[in-house]
């Protein structure tokens, strides 16, 4: 059974834990930023006591981890939890979390890239809706934010479907860096690859943190899913085109996947160098995916801005060369 946690409301307390790496590599300035503007939105920042613990791997043990993931859902006053930033260990939790005691207190987990496997793996255990969308780090970006936080609002907010535009514009770099030297392209929008039209549940995230889930208990079903679905760049090149594909055929794999509905594909970052031509090809070449819609260019992955969706939540696609409709809704 599904469980869809509580919109905001103005006061509200947003608590911010670190299941991944460490709040100490955020800078003080962008840690401050963030502050202000989860504050604009009238909402009340409180941090887990262990977010600035740090070891060899940037991260911290796995009992501070747990200690306050536990205490941000146990929190009857806290109504939302924003993970700090991703990293590469976040499955190391799976086994010693309580996921009876995050169905007793349903609410608000948020964040991306490796905080996909929490959020899939809780999804899983508990039904409860998860979502994919900013850290409490991107919240101290200063360029470029507005859409990111447009579709924040708009999922945490409102109690209606909503339906994914594509953002103007977007950009490929490490803002946290330099927040003032940035470059923005225009988005030439959604990537056509399959025509269809689909209704069916989210399940998703990053590609190769799904992966830590195949064969796991903590997988979702693939029954009557559309797959949103990005890779980040590992190295410069053609292997991380490659090792897509091999991602991507790992997850066809899986159970159930013949009952896949539909697959929304994020923006590739400029260096993973993967083009319409490549993506269509390697798409073409798996007959489990000739016969669903698929769409790619879409606003999440790691590049900016990016909008927030519900794993767990619905998806309804609508894809042909004459237009494109994609919409999100909870129930």
């Amino acid at each position: 059974m599904k469980i869809i946690p509580e919109k905001l409301v103005e006061g509200d307390q947003l608590r911010v834990i670190a299941p991944s790496r460490s709040l100490k590599i955020i800078s003080e300035e962008n840690i401050n930023h963030a502050v202000n503007a989860i504050e604009a939105l009238d909402l009340k920042v409180t941090f887990g006591k262990n977010v600035n613990e740090i070891d060899m791997m940037s991260s911290s043990s796995i009992a501070s981890r747990i200690e306050d993931l536990h205490e941000a859902f146990s929190d009857k006053n806290v109504k939302a939890i924003l993970t700090v930033i991703g990293g590469f260990n976040s499955n190391q939790l799976f086994r010693y979390i309580d996921y009876d005691l995050i169905k007793k207190n349903p609410k608000i987990f948020c964040g991306f890239s490796d905080i996909t496997a929490l959020q899939n793996a809780i999804y899983s255990r508990t039904g409860l809706i998860t979502y994919s969308g900013p850290h409490f780090s991107t919240f101290g970006m200063k360029k470029g934010f507005e859409y990111s936080l447009d579709y924040f609002k708009k999922i945490f907010f409102q109690q209606k479907r909503i339906e994914l535009m594509p953002s103007e514009q977007w950009a490929d770099d490490a803002w946290f860096l330099n927040q003032d030297d940035r470059t923005f392209y225009d988005n030439e929008g959604y990537w056509l690859i399959n025509e269809g039209n689909a209704k069916g549940t989210i399940v998703g995230g990053s590609l190769s943190t799904i992966q830590l889930l195949h064969g796991t208990s903590y997988m979702p079903s693939l029954e009557n899913s559309i797959l949103f679905i990005e890779a980040d760049a590992i190295t410069d090149g053609n292997f991380d085109v490659v090792e897509f594909d091999r991602d991507l055929q790992s997850l066809i794999h899986q159970p159930n996947f013949d009952k896949v509905q539909g697959i929304l594909i994020g923006r590739f970052e400029k260096k993973f160098n993967m083009n319409l031509e490549q993506l269509k090809f390697i798409i073409s070449s798996k007959q489990e995916l000739r016969n669903i819609p698929i769409i790619a260019n879409a606003d999440f992955g790691h590049t900016m801005p990016i909008f927030t969706f519900p794993i767990g939540g619905l998806c309804e696609i609508s894809a042909s060369e004459e237009n494109i409709k994609i919409e999100l809704f909870e129930e």
